[in-house]
C-alpha cells in the first residue's frame, strides 16, 4: 500500500510568496549589526527572492523571448 501524498492548497501566489520571504529575510537583516556575516546573508536571501520574482514574471509572460543578450548563441532554424 503506498503513503497518501499530503496535498496543500495555496492561498498566495508563488510571487507573492517570494516577495513576502524577500520582506522577511529584509526586516531580519535590519536587526543585524551593519557589517555582520548574519546580516549579508540574509540579504543576500532577499535579493535571491526578489531576482526569482523577476525571472518568473519573465517566464509567466505571454510574449516570452529570450534575452537578447543570448540570441547569437542560437542558430536561427527556419532553414
Amino acid at each position: 500500500m503506498t503513503p497518501k501524498r499530503r496535498r496543500i492548497k495555496r492561498t498566495a501566489t508563488f510571487e507573492e510568496r517570494l516577495m513576502e520571504e524577500a520582506v522577511k529575510f529584509r526586516e531580519a537583516a535590519d536587526q543585524q549589526p551593519p557589517g555582520s556575516t548574519a546580516r549579508e546573508l540574509l540579504l543576500r536571501r532577499a535579493r535571491q527572492a526578489e531576482t526569482a520574482s523577476g525571472i518568473n514574471k519573465w517566464l509567466s509572460s505571454p510574449g516570452i523571448q529570450r534575452p537578447k543578450a543570448l540570441k547569437h548563441l542560437v542558430a536561427d532554424q527556419k532553414e
